[in-house]
């Protein structure tokens, strides 16, 4: 479902006369339908820069980055945004949304943007808000009002309201107590059961180990840690 092979990645520094750093070097990564691999490293190490890549944010300077069959580094931008729709979800750690839209049409969006019938996409985001424990009176308020950890929760529930067979999380228990933290774990789980390849940033070592199948050390991708 998510493959790389021998990706690269640089970046040049316009404010220091174009220099060219390389960040990335023959990162190669197989993740097959309901396996989910945490990717680990130190930090600056590149975990969230191969995210950003599998995501399309930043392009890769060589390689080829495959998700769902499509290709990623030689798309089209409407492909990318297709590819985002029907196949490949993202949690950040932030949430990012239009101001003075409610809570349920922002978890809702996803389905939404598929041609869910409306009711049909509101239950399942108020399905979600209300297992996440968002409380119902803010459902029709805007997140941008939220707290950091009820941000994360809306969030979170965004990102789950699809069944998107390909899955980037980072860091999805950060900033969660134990009771909210173990039903994240449960979606997590209960997606990997339903066939989502999920690739991760867990730095919660104990919800690694329950719910990654392996390990990638990314600073054998990265020339800066070998040098």
């Amino acid at each position: 479902m998510i493959e790389l092979t021998n990706v690269s990645k640089t970046f040049t520094l316009h404010n220091q006369g174009g220099a060219v750093l390389e960040v990335m070097r023959g990162a190669n990564l197989t993740v097959p339908a309901g396996e989910c691999v945490a990717l680990t490293g130190a930090s600056g190490a590149g975990k969230s820069t191969l995210m950003r890549i599998i995501y399309g944010n930043y392009l890769a300077a060589g390689g080829s980055v495959v998700v769902g069959g499509v290709d990623v580094t030689q798309s089209e931008p409407r492909d990318i945004l297709k590819l985002r729709r029907e196949v490949l979800g993202y949690v950040s750690q932030f949430l990012r949304v239009v101001p003075r839209v409610p809570t349920i049409e922002v978890v809702a969006e996803p389905l939404l943007s598929l041609g869910t019938p409306m009711d049909e996409a509101k239950d399942r985001a108020a399905s979600l808000l209300q297992k996440l424990n968002i409380p119902e009176p803010l459902w029709s308020l805007s997140p941008t009002t939220f707290s950091g950890g009820e941000q994360q929760r809306v969030n979170i529930a965004r990102g789950f309201a699809h069944s998107y067979p390909a899955l980037l999380l980072d860091e999805p228990t950060a900033s969660l107590d134990a009771t909210n933290r173990e039903i994240v774990l449960g979606l997590i789980e209960e997606a990997k059961a339903n066939g989502t390849a999920i690739v991760g940033i867990f730095h919660d070592e104990a919800a690694r180990e329950r719910v990654c199948d392996r390990e990638i050390d990314v600073t054998g991708f990265s020339p800066l840690a070998a040098a």
